[in-house]
């Protein structure tokens, strides 16, 4: 689970670290821009994004809950109903998600994959 950075000195470039820790990864800007939408049963989740391991999603759902990013709400009926959704602090993040696909749209060919660091 990420620190809580706000208790330490830092450098300039420290809010963007902790920010990046927070949302950084494969899959979770994704789950995010998925779930602003509304929300979404863990099955909705997973076939938005196919690629993706049911316990990788669900390991990354796990932390952006830890982090006050994403609710998750259990309904007690048979088989379990789970949805998840963004918290106020993870709707904060709407257009920091809004404005990386912005820059994707402009910026990345759909066809080739972004190259990765050997």
């Amino acid at each position: 689970m990420p620190a809580k950075h706000s208790t330490y000195e830092c450098s300039q470039g420290c809010p963007v670290e902790a920010t990046l820790e927070l949302i950084g990864g494969k899959w979770k800007g994704v789950m995010l821009y998925h779930l602003m939408e509304g929300k979404q049963r863990f099955s909705e989740l997973r076939r938005t994004m196919p690629s993706i391991s049911q316990r990788m999603l669900t390991n990354q759902l796990r932390e952006l809950e830890a982090d006050g990013l994403v609710h998750r709400e259990v309904f007690p009926v048979i088989p379990p109903h789970v949805e998840y959704s963004l918290t106020p602090k993870g709707r904060t993040l709407l257009p920091v998600i809004r404005e990386l696909k912005k820059w994707g749209d402009a910026h990345l060919d759909r066809q080739e994959k972004p190259r990765r660091a050997a």
